[in-house]
């Protein structure tokens, strides 16, 4: 009786097999809002933000997950199979620049995910009034949050700020703008506003400055140097006079 033999398999025939339904398990494709690729979404404070996450090419029930930021987000659970709804409401400026991100909970490699862009007007914050001895350096910090960026400008007593080179600098970060004054003089003594303009507005912020007279100060070694020489008088003329001290 002729033996059959089974035909044989290539070497690698079950990796090809399991990349095969890897390749259909992330065949699967989901959108945002109508948007299968990442995409920025602007929006104000105060309004709401509804995301809505579709499975595409699905032959079965696939379960979604929302996350924000880092953060897994939690939903009902009629909220949860082949499409997904979440709402941000109210929008407010700290929701700026987070990242919405829903995925498949069988393979989270495949996910879509929004930005939200929180656009608002300058809001302006700090120290308000602040107290320095004169030839001594203070910095006024105007805290800026807006977006989108803005451009700052300095007033002193409500006229344009003359900057001097080597007294006056000036530095910005991403939230804040700094005006540092190295050694004041009684006449940098007055109000300094920030003002901060974008697109959607401007704001406003004042720094009251005031310079007072340097105080006397006493020099610390010369005092000391007075007290060891008192001190020293003083013993050597115990020890002068100790034997009409111990006569009385």
């Amino acid at each position: 009786m002729a033996q059959r033999h089974s035909p044989a398999i290539p070497y690698g025939a079950p990796v090809l097999a399991i990349s095969f339904l890897a390749c259909v398990a992330t065949g699967l494709e989901l959108s945002i809002n109508n948007q299968a690729a990442d995409f920025p979404l602007s929006t104000r404070p105060g309004s709401s933000v509804s995301l809505s996450c579709l499975v595409h090419n699905s032959s079965q029930a696939e379960k979604l997950l929302w996350y924000r930021g880092d953060g897994q987000v939690g939903l009902k659970d009629g909220n949860k199979v082949n499409i997904s709804h979440i709402c941000i409401h109210p929008v407010n400026e700290s929701d700026n620049g987070v990242t919405f991100t829903c995925k498949l909970a069988r393979d989270k490699s495949v996910q879509v995910s929004v930005t939200l862009d929180v656009e608002f007007p300058p809001q302006l914050s700090g120290e308000e009034t602040l107290q320095i001895e004169e030839e001594k350096d203070v910095t006024l910090t105007c805290n800026s949050k807006t977006n989108p960026q803005a451009q700052t400008t300095w007033y002193k007593d409500n006229g344009s700020l003359i900057l001097q080179q080597g007294r006056h600098e000036l530095r910005q970060t991403s939230e804040a703008f700094r005006l540092s004054i190295r050694k004041v003089q009684k006449s940098d003594n007055g109000t300094y506003t920030c003002v901060v303009e974008s697109s959607l507005g401007k704001g406003t912020k004042d720094f009251h400055l005031i310079v007072e007279e340097k105080k006397a100060v006493f020099p610390k070694e010369a005092i000391i140097a007075a007290a060891v020489v008192v001190i020293i008088t003083l013993f050597f003329g115990i020890v002068a006079r100790k034997d009409k001290l111990f006569k009385v």
